[in-house]
């Protein structure tokens, strides 16, 4: 049986939800706190609206996705676990690591499916490179970079770093399977105090480094993600069309007579299924409440994700003359 799902939030990215959870068969209900805007949505999907304070008790609701500005996702994730239902909370889950912290407790307590919406674990290209890494075909990797570039959205509470990086570090932690032993961050803000552009670089104990760029002040979009091997190197670039979506360089470095040689091959496109992410996330959810099974992107992932944007060392460049706060990660 398909579980019955409420969509908390009805803003720009939980409207996609509740489009692809009606064409899952999952949609029962939608909530905000814009009571018309919930029932314009209800309408055009034929479910119901309900009232954001009436939802958490509502027995004919089974699970949640919470789709709202961060600040409000921890406590009222704890409210959903506590009253009995399973959650699926957008990215990201806290705006501190305590926070976090608790309202994944509060979950594993009330014995609930606790997931995050790190979407880009279900992308089809992202799996098939994880597959590839983790039979050997790029051999030992070594270094993994990442970058997010664009032109807006320009949020008031969030910067470039904490809407855009969760995707990545969610990805690159995949990957390493660990968590880095050494942050060091630096943002830029030009339009007020919070960053427009941010840099990551992180250290692993298993001898990885890793370096990550987000902007949402560019000219151009970019949506890549690279990982380099002693046997190759492959790049997801999600800009690309999806016979192009996920290349592997077969390039050779070697010494000769103790000069650095090498050759540079041309890339092989590596076939993947075409599907919508998000789509597959929400299956995935569907399926962790149907089965009770332990979510890809669990609450202990996303508090690692939420460690590296608090706890890392951050320098913080003001514009020119800009006499304000400095707020470019919330790190310290």
């Amino acid at each position: 049986m398909k579980p019955r799902i409420a969509v908390l939030g009805c803003g720009y990215w939980g409207s996609n939800h509740i489009r692809t959870l009606k064409s899952l068969g999952a949609l029962s209900a939608v909530s905000d706190a814009n009571r018309p805007r919930a029932e314009g949505f209800a309408i055009e999907q034929g479910c119901r609206a309900i009232d954001p304070d009436n939802l958490f008790d509502d027995p004919d609701i089974d699970a949640l996705v919470i789709a709202l500005p961060p600040q409000f996702h921890a406590e009222l994730a704890i409210r959903a676990v506590r009253a009995g239902k399973d959650v699926l909370v957008e990215k990201p889950i806290a705006l501190t690591v305590k926070d976090a912290e608790r309202a994944v407790n509060a979950a594993r307590e009330a014995g609930r499916v606790f997931m995050v919406g790190h979407v880009l674990r279900f992308h089809p290209a992202f799996e098939k490179l994880k597959q590839l890494i983790d039979e050997g075909e790029l051999g030992e990797v070594k270094y993994i970079h990442s970058h997010r570039l664009g032109l807006g959205k320009f949020h008031t509470e969030s910067d470039a770093l904490w809407d855009l990086a969760p995707h990545d570090l969610s990805m690159i932690l995949a990957i390493t399977g660990e968590a880095p032993v050494e942050v060091r961050g630096e943002g830029a803000a030009l339009l007020d105090n919070l960053s427009d552009f941010a840099h990551v670089h992180m250290r692993f104990a298993n001898g990885v480094r890793s370096h990550l760029f987000t902007s949402r002040l560019n000219p151009y979009r970019e949506r890549r993600l690279t990982v380099v091997g002693n046997k190759a190197m492959a790049v997801f670039d999600d800009a690309e069309p999806w016979e192009r979506k996920l290349a592997v360089y077969r390039h050779a470095v070697w010494r000769d007579s103790g000069q650095w040689a090498f050759t540079a091959e041309e890339p092989t496109y590596v076939a993947v299924q075409e599907a919508m992410p998000l789509t597959r996330e929400l299956q995935h959810y569907i399926d962790c409440i149907n089965t009770r099974a332990e979510p890809r992107t669990n609450g202990a992932e996303a508090i690692e994700v939420l460690r590296i944007l608090t706890e890392g060392t951050v320098k913080h460049e003001r514009p020119a003359g800009d006499s304000s706060t400095p707020g470019v990660a919330r790190a310290g």
